[in-house]
């Protein structure tokens, strides 16, 4: 399989640093990307093939991999559009809706929609996935490979979900960091040093994580194995029930997803 990516950013890297790590012959790449300093950095770690503007050679793959920014989406659409030849184009473009992607591919229904997440970066990612009814299996299939290279799938039976991965998996990172900041600020303020707070808060998060991955419970029982009555961790709780802190997160994700499907609205109109 050759596969063409259209943008060669941090996501763009990962993928294809993920792919290689898993085997991929990078010789079957393609990077179109219009910054020489972008193409020369990727050149230096993988022997991929790179090409400064969308042509017919650069697209002569089996799968496309739209790795732009939304804004840019539309116009590298344009340039797109006349090279199709059944290839599967997978739009990792946060916000785009599949059916205005089709659009502005002059009705091409060959598409898949993903939302990877930052940790795709250390091959730890979580993306959703949603196809038009058009691809085949074998396309799926393809789709996996390029997105599991860098971590877990899911695949979506309804478009609309991709507001709830956008609000959960897609923003979820910065809402741990921000959750991590609070901790290392308390750290500190009970006397430990800046680099001792991060040690503790970050061993901390990774060990939870790992915990919750490898058990078949779910988080509230996790959580209630480590509250011992009348303890310190059910004092903690207990203030942070107080704050109504859970249902503070429960309602900032609502209201991501809610600002993924305004964005989604907007981004159609153009």
């Amino acid at each position: 399989m050759n596969i063409s990516f259209i943008g060669g950013g941090n996501m763009a890297s990962a993928l294809i640093g993920g792919l290689v790590a898993q085997g991929f012959d990078a010789s079957h790449i393609r990077v179109v990307d219009v910054s020489p300093e972008t193409r020369e950095a990727l050149q230096a770690r993988y022997p991929v093939q790179t090409y400064s503007a969308i042509d017919a050679n650069a697209v002569a793959s089996e799968v496309i991999v739209l790795a732009v920014k939304p804004q840019q989406l539309r116009e590298v659409a344009s340039t797109l559009t006349p090279l199709l030849r059944q290839q599967l184009v997978i739009s990792i473009a946060a916000g785009v809706r599949a059916a205005d992607l089709s659009r502005w591919l002059g009705g091409y229904r060959q598409l898949v929609r993903s939302m990877p997440n930052t940790p795709a970066m250390v091959s730890a990612g979580m993306s959703g996935l949603y196809a038009l009814p058009e691809v085949e299996q074998f396309q799926r299939n393809q789709a996996e490979t390029v997105l599991q290279a860098v971590g877990m799938t899911l695949w979506l039976d309804d478009e609309k979900q991709m507001d709830g991965i956008t609000a959960v998996s897609g923003s979820g990172p910065a809402y741990v960091f921000y959750f991590m900041e609070a901790m290392q600020a308390a750290a500190e303020e009970l006397g430990f040093s800046p680099q001792q707070a991060r040690k503790l808060t970050r061993q901390t998060f990774l060990g939870a994580a790992q915990l919750a991955s490898h058990s078949e419970e779910d988080a509230a029982t996790l959580r209630a194995r480590v509250t011992s009555k009348g303890g310190t961790t059910e004092r903690a709780l207990g203030a942070m029930e107080e704050s109504s802190v859970k249902p503070a997160i429960i309602q900032a994700i609502h209201a991501a997803a809610e600002r993924s499907r305004e964005l989604g609205d907007a981004l159609g109109k153009e």
